[in-house]
């Protein structure tokens, strides 16, 4: 429970403070003073009076009100602190910076929820326990560095891990990365991440509040809630760039179906960033450049020009964009380009890369920016621009850094040097700029930046599902892996289209069924899960004689209970399934079937329920998508339709939460429907 004690506090006690700095109770004590805390600061040291000049107390029992504690004692001995405080000082802040609690073992467990019960009853709020602490502009709670500059417009800045957030604050500096708010929580006792960010969403403040948010993540405890506030942030215009650790043990594991074996726990984190419009980063580095991005003004579109003058590095750009789906395009023959290609030194190229050499002045570079700016068909720039350590280039950041200033169009600099002038560098920085030292890092953030939409709404299917009757379904049903029966009547509730189907427990059921659905005709074993390995499926059976023989062969299989009679469909075969994943709910996974799904896994997520904005995303994300369009002169397959079949999938599941695996395989498509041929549905209550 985020408050006002905690981020502007009036007064802060040191419990544990030290005279010597490199103990945590003494680096957090300088910090607080180096930074210009401006409250009443006191500490607790049983064998001083002062520490580092502010007044020391034996016990808390000698302080007066306080607002803010920070605790660095033994785990032992915080929550008799904590209890003192609370009652007797009206404290309604404490951060936790010692370690020993649930990080450990069940008792430090224990004493962390017994510290998280004494904080909640007198409505205050903890921060850790085994953190580093919190950075607002009113005081620098930490015992770390380094502490960056700390402005209203900077990110706001929450991590799982404190030893990550400095190392995160250590990559972000050098770019010119600045922070408002950084928070880290440790232990989550009773304020996790998720805590945070909404606060930040509940009392956020057009014009005041920071616009980018950066998230360090270990662990999802509510993913409702991250999801709710993190879409309703990025609606108000906010952008959000996170990492969520510990993605890949889940991966692998046994499971019944394809969906299964697809969907892991990563899976449901990925959907979920999706569907929220959280840029998703793996590392440092990339979470950093992402967050540069952010800072610079938005890329409205996908066409770059790249402003150079050295040759590699624009073309290592221009790889990394267009791989990202970004466009480089050639500068259109005009008067404008001759003009411009007048004003520059003899060689240089005003192509794309624009190349004005090594030799390249202030002056030309701010020509060519104003081009690109008024005359050229681009959307944004990216100006590359080193030294050999020959000759000073103040003069041309000078201009890079007016051109950014009053350019509509983005500008991205890319100043690598950062040793030969790396105080042209640092002054560059120091007017408030963004570094981009790695032009591959800043192509891909970019591109996955551009790539990342912006939450939709939830919209339901033009014609609603049948929600009560599908509850009465589920009700009705028993735990396991459904008949036939059961999932038809799901499939035609939810308006999911599907072959004829009729099962026979006896050979002439199975003629007078394939007579009534018409030859051809496909019969499958029933009861066997997969049903391909015992050779349960036998297609394109034409007349009555072969049913009669293929009814017999399917009964002898071991575990066989009925043959299902099916309408024989034909069209390119998909994949639609979706697994229960615990907290976050159904992941849907579509693609194309046979080898896209099982050998190449080209397959696409999404958190259920789904618009039909996030359905069709999902399919343009799939490599085989131009496939789906038609390719070759082989034909295409209504998307339209397949996304509406993935909406209703959706909605099933969103009023049908105890199913926990659902595999239709194949979905048979053509230019005019859709059919599910096969599918699996396991339910679990």
């Amino acid at each position: 429970m985020i408050n006002e004690q905690l981020l502007n506090p009036k007064s802060i006690v040191v419990v544990g403070a030290s005279n010597n700095i490199h103990k945590p109770g003494g680096k957090i004590v300088k910090n607080l003073i180096d930074h210009g805390f401006k409250g009443k600061l006191y500490a607790i040291n049983p064998k001083e009076d002062r520490i580092q000049g502010i007044p020391s107390f034996a016990s808390v029992d000698e302080l007066p009100s306080v607002e803010l504690a920070v605790l660095a004692i033994p785990a032992k001995s915080c929550l008799p602190v904590v209890k003192l405080l609370s009652e007797q000082n009206d404290t309604k802040a404490f951060i936790i910076i010692s370690a020993g609690f649930s990080e450990t073992d069940e008792q430090g467990k224990q004493l962390e929820n017994e510290l998280a019960e004494v904080v909640n009853k007198h409505n205050a709020c903890l921060i850790g326990p085994n953190c580093i602490g919190v950075m607002t502009p009113y005081h620098v709670s930490v015992f770390t560095t380094p502490v960056p500059e700390l402005i209203p417009d900077g990110c706001d800045f929450i991590s799982g891990s404190g030893a990550t957030a400095v190392f995160i604050i250590e990559s972000g500096i050098p770019k010119g990365l600045r922070f408002a708010n950084v928070f880290s929580v440790g232990n989550s006792a009773q304020t996790g991440v998720e805590d945070v960010l909404a606060y930040l969403d509940e009392n956020y403040v057009e014009g005041k509040s920071p616009k980018v948010k950066l998230l360090y993540i270990e662990n999802i405890d509510d993913p409702d809630k991250l999801l709710f506030h993190a879409s309703s942030l990025i609606q108000k215009g906010c952008k959000i760039a996170a990492i969520k650790a510990g993605s890949s043990s889940a991966g692998s594991r046994a499971a019944s179906s394809h969906t299964g074996a697809l969907t892991s726990s990563d899976a449901a984190v990925d959907a979920l960033f999706r569907k929220a419009g959280i840029v998703r980063c793996y590392g440092r580095e990339e979470l950093t450049t992402v967050a540069s991005v952010f800072m610079c003004k938005e890329l409205e579109g996908k066409k770059m020009a790249i402003i150079t003058h050295a040759g590699g590095p624009g073309v290592m750009l221009t790889d990394a964009l267009e791989d990202g789906g970004l466009k480089i395009p050639a500068i259109e023959d005009s008067p404008e380009k001759t003009a411009l290609l007048q004003k520059l030194f003899p060689g240089s190229s005003v192509e794309n890369p624009i190349d004005f050499l090594a030799t390249g002045t202030a002056e030309q570079m701010g020509e060519i920016i104003d081009a690109c700016e008024h005359e050229f068909d681009v959307d944004g720039m990216a100006v590359i621009f080193g030294s050999p350590g020959l000759f000073p280039i103040r003069d041309v950041y000078d201009v890079l850094s007016e051109k950014m200033k009053v350019c509509k169009k983005p500008i991205y600099p890319i100043l690598p040097s950062i040793i030969n002038v790396k105080e042209e560098v640092s002054r560059f920085i120091s007017l408030g700029h963004v570094n981009f030292p790695d032009e591959v890092l800043l192509g891909r953030a970019l591109t996955k930046v551009i790539h990342t939409s912006k939450p939709t709404l939830e919209n339901q299917p033009a014609h609603k599902i049948a929600v009560d009757e599908i509850r009465a379904v589920i009700d009705a049903a028993e735990n396991g892996y459904q008949p036939p029966a059961i999932i038809h009547r799901l499939f035609d509730l939810a308006g999911i289209p599907r072959v004829k189907e009729i099962v026979a427990t006896s050979e002439s059921e199975a003629v007078l069924a394939a007579m009534n659905i018409g030859f051809p005709v496909v019969m499958k074993v029933v009861g066997p899960v997969h049903k391909t390995e015992v050779g349960g499926v036998i297609l394109n059976v034409r007349n009555v004689a072969q049913v009669r023989k293929e009814f017999h062969h399917l009964f002898e299989i071991e575990g066989t209970e009925g043959v299902l009679i099916a309408q024989m469909a034909s069209g390119t075969e998909l994949f639609l399934g979706a697994t229960y994943e615990e907290k976050f709910g159904h992941v849907v996974l579509c693609g194309m079937g046979g080898i896209y799904v099982e050998v190449m896994k080209d397959v696409a997520s999404g958190l259920a329920p789904l618009s039909n904005v996030e359905a069709m995303a999902m399919i343009k994300s799939l490599k085989s998508y131009k496939i789906l369009k038609g390719y070759r002169k082989q034909p295409s397959v209504n998307i339209e339709r397949y996304a509406d079949i993935i909406v209703r999938l959706s909605w099933l599941l969103r009023y049908a939460t105890e199913i926990k695996e659902i595999d239709i395989n194949p979905l048979l498509g053509n230019e005019q429907e859709i059919l599910a041929v096969d599918a699996r549905i396991r339910i679990e209550k």
